[in-house]
């Protein structure tokens, strides 16, 4: 054996390309047996192949991109033998299998009633499951499920949306265009053929999340009623009866044993956003000019014990209890790009982790439009922003994100909303978002190594600079302060959209109060538990915040709010 061997070494030593040749039809051998077995469990289908509307987002051309809009329609049907539905649903039945042996997909009736069927096959995941309920149709102006929505670009997938729906109590769990998921209690709509939601989930190709307009929806069983009741609703606060309160919250009705449970759960059965106790009646509507819930009184007046749960205060019939279900308010959310293109750029300016995002959710809710950007984002894109991928110049975004602050850039745009946030609040932001994400944190190695110091020296300077060259370049700066914005949207958010040249919906603004935090806030959970800021960094900040408060003052406007210092 160690003669051979020997041989061989001799043989291959003097012939090398023999022996690379071997080496080669060897590696070429196992590539073919492992693409076979990638293959041989999913059955050849005519006419399956992915279009280009089925593409991830970042990763498709421009061209491709567009064809994504509202206005495309999927051309090519997705069979049911290639459809899977999650952890929490899998179809048991071999019918797929039988459906590849016999080769017969030429009925479309039969397709959709097979599909339904062996979907209707749930599987437990715990004591939660799900049970796909069909095809149906929705609308961007009044939405079938009427919940939460949230959207992913990237990663969307049926088991995703179906978890964030439970997890927030909701019966109905919707996905569309491929990567929308929409929540609710009631599905409003008509159904839809099958073959209209035939568009892929992004985040799991094998799968089908709806199609354009169309919404595949799954009913959701909990395994606890409780989990529906009023523990995710949001408390509001203490109000006095509105004078019409018929036509301010037009739904109401008299529980004898009345519990803040019941009352939100016969909101959230309604449909309706608001749930307001008043001692044994329950009323339901919508924050409105009649009932704006701005005026909020002392919560003793409301402390009134409910007739069915003695440890909870359910209001009186002058003063009510004001509770925010879990009914997402739809005034606001329907957005489209700019019907004619924009005589005039507006920049949304801001020193990066001055809540320019946030701003931007803001304003599209207020007005309906998206906003465009000065970069590319694609995590912001895939969360929703469609605007973001359009050139900034393209007119067709109600205003465009920037940090820029050199004077050829600021001289670029007509006007500008400024936006200012707190340096110290505004630094550790941009810091979290630099190493954590939009909505992530650095890690403690991050703030206790040599990136914080590094970070401050180079960017505080920045901060002063933005703003002073932007006062300085801009042509029509309107200056909005995050603390501003955060303490009385309602009036800035008003200043906003009057600079944008939109007639402000004092309704749809009301509406925007109710979500304004969207999906864009960083949780309270991990704040550090020290102050990041040395002496010296604070004097250097401090001098900073004098300058541009300075440089406000000089042009009539008002100087930074006061928590700005001291530090």
């Amino acid at each position: 054996m160690a003669k051979l061997l020997v041989k061989l070494q001799r043989y291959f030593r003097r012939r090398p390309v023999r022996f690379f040749t071997l080496l080669a039809l060897y590696l070429a051998a196992g590539s073919l047996v492992f693409l076979h077995s990638g293959f041989s469990g999913e059955p050849t289908v005519p006419g399956s192949q992915r279009g280009p509307g089925a593409g991830e987002g970042p990763g498709l051309p421009y061209l491709g991109v567009m064809q994504l809009s509202r206005g495309f329609k999927a051309s090519v049907p997705v069979p049911e033998a290639t459809r899977r539905h999650g952890p929490w649903f899998k179809s048991t039945s071999k019918e797929p299998a039988e459906r590849g042996k016999a080769g017969d997909y030429s009925s479309t009736h039969s397709r959709a009633s097979r599909g339904r069927s062996g979907r209707e096959k749930e599987e437990d995941r715990g004591d939660e499951k799900a049970r796909y309920i069909g095809c149906y149709v929705d609308n961007t102006r009044q939405r079938t499920l009427r919940g939460v929505s949230f959207f992913d670009y990237k990663k969307m997938t049926v088991f995703r949306c179906q978890d964030n729906c439970a997890e927030r109590g909701y019966l109905y769990a919707g996905l569309e265009f491929g990567a929308e998921c929409y929540c609710g209690h009631k599905v409003q709509a008509p159904n839809a053929s099958e073959v209209e939601c035939n568009m892929l989930c992004k985040g799991e190709r094998t799968n089908t999340c709806g199609g354009v307009n169309r919404l595949s929806i799954y009913r959701l069983e909990l395994a606890q009623e409780s989990a529906r009741r009023y523990g995710s609703a949001v408390f509001r606060g203490c109000f006095h009866r509105p004078d019409n309160i018929s036509i301010a919250l037009p739904v109401s009705q008299v529980m004898l044993n009345m519990s803040v449970d019941k009352c939100v759960d016969f909101c959230t059965e309604k449909e309706y956003p608001l749930s307001a106790l008043a001692g044994t009646s329950c009323f339901c509507g919508f924050p409105t000019t009649l009932f704006t819930l701005h005026e909020r009184e002392d919560e003793q007046l409301c402390a009134q014990k409910c007739a069915g749960e003695e440890f909870e205060s359910c209001g009186t019939a002058e003063y009510l209890l004001v509770y925010q279900t879990q009914v997402q308010d739809n005034r606001c959310m329907d957005r489209r790009f700019l019907p004619t293109r924009a005589k005039q750029l507006v920049a949304l300016a801001s020193f990066p982790g001055a809540g320019n995002t946030w701003a931007r959710h803001l304003i599209e809710l207020a007005t309906g439009f998206y906003t465009g950007s000065y970069y590319f984002d694609g995590s912001l894109y895939n969360k929703g922003f469609k605007g973001e991928r359009d050139h900034w110049r393209s007119g067709r975004t109600i205003c465009i994100k920037t940090h820029e602050s050199g004077q050829k850039e600021i001289e670029s745009f007509d006007s500008a909303i400024l936006l200012i946030r707190n340096p110290y609040k505004a630094l550790m932001a941009e810091f979290n978002r630099k190493y954590g994400g939009h909505i992530g944190f650095a890690s403690h190695a991050h703030w206790k190594g040599k990136e914080w110091p590094e970070f401050v020296a180079n960017y505080a300077p920045w901060w002063a600079t933005h703003t002073l060259d932007w006062l300085r370049y801009g042509r029509k700066v309107l200056v909005v302060h995050f603390e501003d914005l955060k303490r009385d949207l309602f009036a800035q958010l008003q200043r906003m959209v009057g600079l944008l040249g939109i007639a402000a919906c004092q309704d749809r603004l009301l509406c925007v109060e109710g979500q304004k935090d969207g999906n864009f806030k960083r949780s309270g959970l991990r704040k550090l538990e020290y102050d990041p800021y040395t002496p010296e960094m604070r004097k250097m900040i401090s001098g900073y915040i004098r300058t541009v408060d300075a440089a406000l003052k000089l042009r009539n406007l008002s100087g930074v709010p006061d928590d700005y210092y001291p530090r």
